[in-house]
């Protein structure tokens, strides 16, 4: 295997991770943005408010979308099954 073959193998590692990450990861930046405004509206200044909302968005957006995450997740397993055939060849 070449070090280019390498490094294409890691840059596709990197995007599926961060493609699989990413709804997760936009959700509870948004819900944590907007309870924050929130909070300084009303000058409420409750830590632990935060916390219930974000983690029941993130878990409807996980569950929304775990049908495309097992097909990206997939398909990037077959990727890699097709390279290290390829190269045991």
């Amino acid at each position: 295997m070449s070090p280019a073959e390498v490094a294409e193998i890691g840059r596709d590692l990197l995007t599926t991770a961060i493609l699989l990450a990413l709804p997760a990861v936009a959700v509870s930046l948004s819900v944590g943005l907007l309870i924050s405004i929130f909070q300084t509206v009303t000058s409420i200044q409750e830590q632990t408010m935060t916390f219930a909302p974000r983690i029941l968005a993130v878990a409807v957006v996980m569950i929304a979308t775990l049908p495309w995450m097992i097909r990206v997740a997939t398909a990037f397993t077959f990727r890699m099954m097709h390279h290290f055939l390829q190269a045991s060849q």
